[in-house]
């Protein structure tokens, strides 16, 4: 097959997500097999608009696989949801030759590429990447294990002092409209209740646990922050119905996305970026490069 892609550009885009620089890796190092330039550009949609890129070198990526965040930066982009901002960021394309481009983020990436298709022939591969594993059609999205393991090792230090003092503990975790990550971790601490977005039933059934609590052992609660009930109303409740537990409210925030990669999103970050250039030099496009069932699929945008 005749190759036609001799530069291609990649970004990180949206939350970043430990594994993003592995892929980033793997990417160069696969382009590079084939004698294909590789440009990053910083800052997500921002610098494709701006042209603010940077080439990008195996060899010195090689030397962050382990690191967390992304060495392209990140950010969300008002000015390219409108048109003119879309189109500057063709004309940046254009002016550097472009051939095709790997895009690494969640929903919003992929629906930001979906309307730059309105105005730009350029093939687009998508790698799933983000710590809320709200994606369709793959296992686990980059970066869903690594928040994973950093939730249950916190998680695990305030049970023990739960555990000490007898107290009720509410513990919030992200994933925004996904409960993926509050059912992983609170299975695997052993937690009391699990409330997620996906059901309406595990806040009745909460109550119903804690109002007979004596205190005489800790109650962990793990909650999504995308439930419809947030930390601080489910610890008011709590205390409406039982107003003599100790209660405490811990939110563990971004310290979910930071961190080194698990070697299960070291993995799956290799295999993606491996996939994402070889699904380019296929004729492929438009499509979303996942992990299902330990195999690698295609997902239309």
């Amino acid at each position: 097959m005749e190759q036609s892609i001799k530069h291609i550009g990649v970004f990180t885009s949206g939350g970043d997500s430990p594994g993003m620089n592995t892929a980033l890796y793997a990417i160069a190092k696969t382009a590079e097999v084939g004698d294909i330039k590789v440009s990053g550009f910083r800052k997500g949609y921002e610098g494709l608009i701006d042209g603010d890129l940077v080439q990008l070198k195996s060899r010195e990526l090689q030397k962050i696989t382990q690191k967390g965040g992304t060495i392209l930066k990140t950010a969300r982009s008002k000015r390219f949801l409108e048109l003119e901002g879309r189109k500057k960021a063709l004309h940046t394309l254009k002016t550097n030759n472009i051939d095709a481009l790997i895009a690494i983020g969640g929903d919003g990436t992929f629906k930001g590429l979906l309307a730059f298709l309105e105005i730009c022939d350029i093939p687009f591969i998508g790698i799933p990447g983000t710590i809320d594993n709200d994606i369709f059609g793959s296992d686990y999205t980059l970066g869903f294990d690594s928040a994973v393991n950093t939730a249950i090792e916190n998680i695990d230090k305030i049970k023990d002092t739960a555990e000490s003092h007898n107290r009720v503990f509410v513990v919030e975790v992200m994933g925004r409209d996904s409960g993926y990550i509050a059912i992983y971790s609170g299975l695997m601490v052993g937690a009391d209740a699990i409330l997620i977005p996906e059901s309406s039933k595990d806040f009745i059934n909460l109550l119903d646990k804690v109002k007979n609590y004596d205190s005489e052992d800790a109650f962990l609660v793990v909650v999504s922050e995308g439930d419809e009930i947030e930390a601080e109303l489910v610890s008011s409740k709590i205390k409406e119905i039982n107003p003599n537990v100790d209660l405490r409210v811990t939110r563990l925030g971004h310290i979910q996305r930071g961190g080194n990669p698990s070697a299960l999103d070291r993995m799956l970050g290799i295999r993606l970026g491996v996939a994402a250039v070889k699904t380019l030099l296929q004729c492929k496009k438009n499509v979303m490069a996942r992990i299902l069932n330990n195999q690698l699929h295609l997902t239309p945008f």
